[in-house]
Order: structure tokens, then sequence, then C-alpha cells
């Protein structure tokens, strides 16, 4: 058999095994892995690196299905290339407990590395991907010692590119020239509405090119060589990443329905499976059947493992040359934080009122130094959130050895590219923006959560607190929006010292991602000791054991409630506060501990938070919620507090009459 036909040959097993996958599923996308089956295996017969025997080996090139509804082409490939993803789970695509999700996960499924399905993400995912492999190579490569020296592939579609998002990070790693990045793009055509013409008539590759890329086309994507050479070509483009333009056919082979978008999101019907066998010359009636020359020719097990142990041998030499390059690596790609790191984290004194913004600032100031794995960055915002650290330098054109990202005004764009940075190892990203424009990033950060990264939100100017900017800018229901969201921690520290605390807590936090809400105004400081209980979500301020009276609030709003304290206690009324910086923390903590700080005992309850009030009630129950559900206003940030009643006089008034 030749290769031409081998080839051809493992296309259609691919394209049968998602068909009939989409078929006993009665559910699934069908026309995306048949047209894309030939130019997957011109990828991974001919270019692709890994072990499917170890799918976490540290130098292996990396994947990405962006248009993750086609997710049974990956499951396919993983299939056929020895991954542990067993037929069973093949045919069980869809189903309950299953390891073939609808959508592509990357923290269930082995070899899968990120999480698809919402369109743009997976290629925005990409630029942070190859962003890591450039940022690690600069700082861990030595002469004849390429540890780091791998690709990152992206197949997309016609709905990837419409997305913003993708916009947004194609444009910083054209800017970046991150060479190592290479996207197919599935030139089909068809989207759910039809033709793409009903909306999308760009010159996509003139975009790309616009943004810095190398592009190129391919008139038959249904043809393994021509495939097979342009993305040769295109790695031999090492200043700038590649688009590759395919032009294939959605439903490859359906009588009926390819080319249609009937092919694209429903089942094609097991007649029409029938017809697509016949056309294809596809004699074997047996379902999910595969040939023993399909599974040999797509077996990566062999050519895996002698990849790996080649670069296993480098590395033992790197270790033997530069042994304390090689075991900060090794450190960094198991996410090991140094040694003594907290002793780096600042304390600061009575004197040191200040902006947790600006205090923040600080903590990075000794902590980037501290912890090498750091990246950090700023949606063009790097003044106001106090995100970068002085003579570190930054990643730009030809030279990716900085340590910190001018993302541009690309909110989202940041988000799906740390999440890239965060998947890729060896990085623990940050980034920074206004707390309101979390609108504008939401996707990246839910599904930081979803897949369970180590990716941390700096989210300044967290409320009416900044003042003149008005209610465009001031978040009023976005705290609650975040905490709503399930695996996200949300930090708003209520001083300098809750604010290292936050840093800590977000970095000793290896699964999942956390954001830390900071103030523009000035917070007067607690003290260190006490703000150590913020490393529990929520602590007492001023507790007694006969309080009649609990007043809860976060952030800023902690200094109001302490005020409100101080006069109750001139009218003989006992009142703790509680600072809860981190709901979801404190409610990780033992029953104990929780009814410590919040007795049941205690149910005259008042919070005070300037947001909406939606949500206290969990902590309160029928006590008074202090907030705003409504817009701010453009004023000094004084008049404001006054003017919608966040005082103390409120608070007091509110224990009172819960007397």
């Amino acid at each position: 058999m030749t290769t031409q036909d081998i080839s051809r040959l493992a296309a259609d097993t691919i394209r049968f095994l998602s068909a009939e996958a989409v078929q006993k599923a009665n559910s699934g996308h069908p026309g995306a892995p048949m047209g894309l089956a030939d130019a997957a295996v011109a990828l991974y017969t001919n270019f692709m690196s890994h072990n499917p025997a170890d799918p976490t080996w540290a130098n292996r090139d990396r994947f990405i299905l962006s248009g993750g509804h086609g997710s049974m082409l990956l499951y396919s490939l993983l299939h056929l290339t020895g991954y542990d993803l067993s037929m069973e789970e093949i045919k069980n695509f869809r189903q309950w407990g299953s390891l073939t999700p609808g959508h592509p996960e990357s923290h269930l499924t082995p070899g899968v590395e990120t999480t698809t399905g919402p369109l743009g993400q997976g290629i925005s995912n990409a630029t942070g991907f190859a962003m890591a492999e450039a940022w690690l190579a600069s700082r861990f490569n030595q002469p004849d010692f390429n540890i780091v020296d791998h690709y990152t592939y992206v197949m997309c579609g016609d709905g990837d590119l419409q997305e913003g998002v993708s916009h947004e990070a194609s444009a910083l790693a054209g800017h970046l020239g991150l060479g190592k990045l290479i996207v197919i793009y599935d030139d089909n055509g068809i989207q759910i509405d039809g033709s793409t013409d009903l909306a999308f008539t760009e010159d996509v590759l003139k975009r790309y090119e616009a943004y810095g890329w190398e592009v190129s086309r391919v008139a038959e994507g249904n043809d393994v060589t021509a495939v097979q050479e342009a993305i040769a070509a295109a790695k031999k483009v090492t200043d700038k990443p590649s688009l590759i333009a395919i032009k294939t056919v959605i439903g490859f082979g359906s009588p009926n329905k390819g080319g249609t978008k009937s092919a694209h999101g429903s089942p094609l019907g097991d007649d029409e499976i029938a017809l697509v066998k016949k056309e294809l010359g596809w004699e074997v009636a047996d379902k999910f059947h595969v040939p023993a020359d399909v599974y040999s020719y797509m077996s990566a097990l062999e050519a895996g493992a002698a990849a790996q142990e080649e670069w296993n041998t480098l590395f033992a030499n790197y270790a033997n040359a530069h042994p304390d390059l090689a075991a900060d690596f090794v450190d960094q790609m198991n996410g090991r934080l140094p040694a003594g790191w907290t002793d780096s984290l600042p304390v600061f004194g009575p004197d040191d009122k200040m902006a947790t913004r600006a205090a923040s600032g600080k903590v990075l100031a000794s902590l980037v130094p501290a912890i090498p794995a750091l990246l950090g960055g700023s949606a063009d915002l790097t003044g106001s959130n106090k995100t970068i650290v002085n003579g570190t330098g930054y990643l730009k054109p030809g030279d990716i050895d900085g340590r910190y990202v001018y993302y541009g005004v690309r909110e989202h764009g940041m988000a799906a590219t740390m999440n890239g940075l965060a998947l890729h190892g060896g990085v623990i990203p940050y980034g920074g923006t206004f707390f309101v424009f979390t609108d504008y990033m939401r996707g990246g950060m839910r599904l930081s959560s979803l897949m369970d990264q180590q990716v941390i939100y700096v989210l300044t100017h967290d409320s009416i607190g900044l003042g003149e900017d008005g209610p465009t800018h001031q978040p009023i229901e976005h705290m609650m929006a975040m905490r709503a969201m399930p695996n996200m921690y949300v930090i708003r520290p209520a001083d300098p010292n809750e604010t290292a605390m936050a840093w800590q807590i977000a970095l000793e936090r290896k699964h999942g991602p956390t954001s830390i809400v900071l103030t523009r105004q000035g917070l007067p400081v607690i003290p260190a000791d006490t703000a150590q209980g913020a490393l529990k979500g929520a602590y007492a301020l001023g507790a007694s054991d006969d309080d009649t009276a609990a007043i809860l609030a976060s952030g800023s709003e902690v200094e109001i409630a302490v005020a409100a304290q101080a006069e109750l206690a001139a009218k003989g009324i006992k009142a703790r506060v509680i600072s809860m910086p981190c709901w979801e923390l404190f409610d990780e903590q033992s029953d104990e501990y929780k009814e410590s700080i919040l007795p049941a005992s205690i149910t005259n309850r008042v919070s005070i938070e300037a947001g909406v009030t939606l949500g206290w009630q969990k902590h309160i129950g029928s006590g008074t919620a202090i907030g705003l559900d409504h817009f701010g206003a453009s004023a000094p940030y004084q008049t404001l507090y006054q003017e919608f009643g966040l005082t103390a006089e409120n608070v007091v008034a509110a224990v009172e009459s819960g007397q």
C-alpha cells in the first residue's frame, strides 16, 4: 500500500469513526471532522512530536482543536495514535461519565491540551502556548541545549476567526513574532446559518498578513500531500506565526449533505453514512471499524517514546552542564514555588495607608524577583493596575526575555492568552485591568475556572470609589457576578496586609483562578498578625464572647464597619466586625472555624459592600444589606459614599434597629 493510499485510508477511518460516534449519540458535529480528516493525518503522521504514553512530556508539540464542536476529530486522533482513549470511549461519545464529552475538556481527557467549544478561545489560547514556549526557551535554553523547542499547532474554522477574541490574540501573536505557532484554517465556507457569505466576506489572509503573520493557501484541503507541503513551508518561517487556509468540503464524502450546513451540527443518519461508505469505497459494513494498517500507520507510541528518550538524554546532559537551571526548569514545569518565597511578602505598618492597588504593586515588586515563573501584564492600564515591576523588562518582537506583557486594549485576548500560558506549564500568569472590564473578559475567566488553571486576575478600581470617572467605569454587579462563577476565588482585601495575603492565597492555590479586586482610594492598615486571618477567607475584628451584633464587610467598607463598631460601643452595643475578603475560601473552612467567626447565636447581622446586595443574605439571613442596587455617578468618591448611604451612620442605625 502506498503512502498516499494509507493516508487516505487513515483519513476515511477518522471520517467514519466521527460520523458513527455522532450517529450513535444522536448528537454532535460530523461535518468538520470529515472535512479536516486529511489535514489531521498530514499533521499527525509527519510533524507532531508527542508521546501518547506520556501526555505531559514537557517538550511535546501542542495541538489545539479550536473548533471544539468537531471533537470527534480529536478523539479519533488520540485513539488512533495510542493515547489511553479506548474504542469504548469513542462509542460512548457525549455520554455520562465518558472521556469523550461533546467538546474537548483538558482536565478530563488525556491528550487534550485545552478546553474548547466557545469559538475563538482555542486559537487565542494558542498565543499563550506559543508565548510560553518562546519565553521559557529564552530563559532556559543554552548553546547546544535547546531543551524547550516545540510547536503549537491549531485547527480552527470560520467561526473562530469571526469571534473578536481571536482578533485580539492573533494580533498580539503577530506583534511578538511567535514563529512556532502554526494555524490550519478550515476554509469550508459553511457555518450554522448557511454560507459564510451571509456575514463573512473579508479577506482573512490579508487580515492575518496585516497582523504580521505568514499566510498561505491550499486549494485542495483534502489532499494530504498538499497540506503536508504547506505545513513544512510554514515551519521554515521562524520570525512570525503562520496561517494556512485549506479549502475543504464540510462533511466530505456525503452525497446529500456534504458541502452544506446540514453536515455541520447533526447526525448524518444511517442511510447517509451508508452512502458515504459507498462514495468513498469503504467496503466494511461493521461500525467503528479500524483497519489494522491504520493502527500501525497512525500509532505514535514508538516514535514518541524515541523522541522523548532523545530529549531525556539531552536534558540529562543539560543538567550536568547547568544544574541550577535544570533544577529551576523542573520546579517551574511542576508548579513548585521557590523555598522560602513567603519571606519576600512585605509587611505594612500603621503609617502605610494606601490604596490596595498600590499595595499590590509593592507586593509584586517583592514577589516577581523571588518567583521566576511569574509573568505579568495589563490590558493597557499598567500605571493604574500597578502590575509592572521596574527593571524586569517586557516581551517585545525579537526579545521575549522579559517579565511583563503589554497586552494592549485586549481584555478578552489577555484572559485567553493567560489561559494558554498556564496550560502550557512553567508559567504563572497574572494580568490587570479595571474591574468593570471583566465584562469583556468573562468568557476567558470562565474557562480558567472550568479548566482549573492557576491564572491570577488583578482587578483595580473596584467600586464607586474610583469617583469622577462615573458609572461607565464603576463596577456595581461585578463582585456578585464573579462570586457566582464556580471555582473562582474572588478576594477583595481591606488593607495592604490583606492584599499581601491575597497574593499568598493566589500563589499557593495550584488549581483554579483567583481574582484580586483592589481599590483606587487609600485604606488604613490592619495589623499584619490580625490580617493573617484573611488566609481563611474571613476573620473577626474586635470580637468578644458577648457580642450581640455582627457587621460583615469586604474591601474598603471594612473601614466603615470599624467606625460603626466604635460608635456602637460608645452606645453600649457590642458588635464584631467580620472582614470577608474571600467568600469561597471561608466556605471551605471547618464548621468550627466558621461558627467561631460568625456564631449562629448572633442573629443581628448587617453587611456593607459597595456593590449590589444580592448574595449577602447567605451570611446575614434576614439582616440588613447595605449596598448599591443601582448604578453609580460621577463625583468625588467621598461624596458618592455619603449620597448613596455607605456610611457608618447607616450601619449603626441598621444594627440598632435589629437589637
